[in-house]
This record gives C-alpha cells, structure tokens and sequence, in this order.
C-alpha cells in the first residue's frame, strides 16, 4: 500500500493536469501546502531520530557535515532540473526530449524514498503529497512542448516508481539499512532544500497572502497533531 500511495500521488498530479487542468493558483496553494508538510516533518521527526542515534560529538558532526551536502547535492540537481522539484520549470518549450531534467528528477524521487522505512508514516505522507504539484509540473511541461499524451504518460510512470524503488532499496538491500542515519542526514539536506525554496517562492515580491500563509500552516498543524 505504501508504494501505491508514492505512485498513486503522481498519477493524481498527471490527472488534474488531463481532465481538470489546475489554475496556477490551486498549484501554488498545494505547493506551499507540501512544503510546509515536508519542512515539518523534516524539523520534527527526521533531525531528532538522526541525532538520538548519533553516540558521540564526533557523529554530531559527521551528521552536520553530510546535511550540508544534502543541500549542495540538491543545488546542483536543480542545475539541471530547472526547479521542477519545487513547482515550475524555467525553460522554454522543448523540442528534443529534456532527458538531463528527467534523470535529475528521477534521482531527486529515488533519494526521497531512501529513508521511508526508517521513520513514521509522516515521511511517507508528506513525500506523497510532495509528488502532486510536481507530477502537475512534469505533466504540464511534457505536454506544452507538443509531447504526445503516450510519450507523457510512459514518462511520467518512469518517474513514479523511483521514490518506490528507493524505498524498496532502502529497506531490501543491507548496505543501506547500515548507513541508512547518514543517507537520512544527505536527504535531510535534500529536504530542507527544497522545502525552504519552496516557501520562499511562495511568497510573491514578500507581500503577506492569506492563502498561501493558511496552507502553509496547515501543513505546519498537521504534522504537529500527528506527532507521536
């Protein structure tokens, strides 16, 4: 069911894009919404269960250290996603298939489900409604560079497995399982990334908006009440 949940959130993106085609500012308001989630959990769950299995300062540290290039590594995939990650795309549209775009989203899901296995279900719900603007972004984009509905969709399933795949591997294969507190700092990194970019966006020439401010602290209310 938990990988259903992951593939089924991107379908759901691709879906309001097909049939409901989504105003820009449904997409923003669950944008702000997801990341408010997923800098939530991040804060409240993913820092304090690193930190509690760190035995010494010199782990500390390590932990730090590897959080920080979490955020570089994410920089650098946004170099060649163009910011799909965190709602929008800045290219043109496209003529050739934007295949740098894709592996760098593919690599950004597949890392996201790394650490699923390690923690509550609060990850794994947030991650799911990470999915839905960007499954809306992805879709969107694929089909205003004239991709055919075929073609978008075969990608779009790509993409739909790999925070499965990474879940899977994460909790399957030993390695990962033994280094799996300091994968969750680097993706604690890739988290606070995006999240952060995400409400800073949010917020258009810095003017207070309502909305956008009340889906925000949604986010921020639910992961509170589902504390556990």
């Amino acid at each position: 069911m938990n990988y259903l949940l992951l593939i089924g959130a991107v379908f759901l993106g691709s879906t309001f894009v097909f049939f409901i085609k989504p105003n820009k500012l449904f997409t923003k308001l669950l944008l702000a919404f997801s990341g408010s989630y997923l800098l939530s959990v991040t804060v409240l769950h993913l820092l304090p269960e690193v930190y509690a299995d760190a035995k010494d300062h010199t782990q500390f540290h390590t932990i730090g250290i590897l959080i920080l290039i979490g955020i570089l590594i994410q920089s650098v995939l946004e170099s060649f996603s163009k910011g799909a990650e965190h709602g929008h795309v800045h290219l043109s549209e496209q003529k050739t298939f934007p295949w740098l775009l894709f592996v760098s989203l593919c690599i950004h899901a597949f890392s996201e489900g790394l650490p699923i296995h390690n923690t509550n279900a609060n990850l794994l719900f947030a991650i799911a409604v990470h999915k839905i603007p960007i499954a809306v972004v992805l879709t969107s984009f694929f089909l205003s560079s004239k991709f055919s509905k075929k073609t978008t969709l075969l990608f779009v399933a790509i993409f739909s497995i790999m925070s499965p795949l990474g879940y899977f591997l994460g909790e399957k294969v030993a390695w990962f399982s033994t280094h799996h507190d300091k994968i969750s700092a680097l993706i604690i990194g890739v988290f606070l990334h995006i999240s952060t970019i995400i409400l800073f966006e949010t917020t258009e020439n810095h003017k207070f908006n309502i909305q956008k401010f009340t889906a925000i602290l949604l986010g921020f209310i639910l992961t509170v009440l589902t504390m556990h």
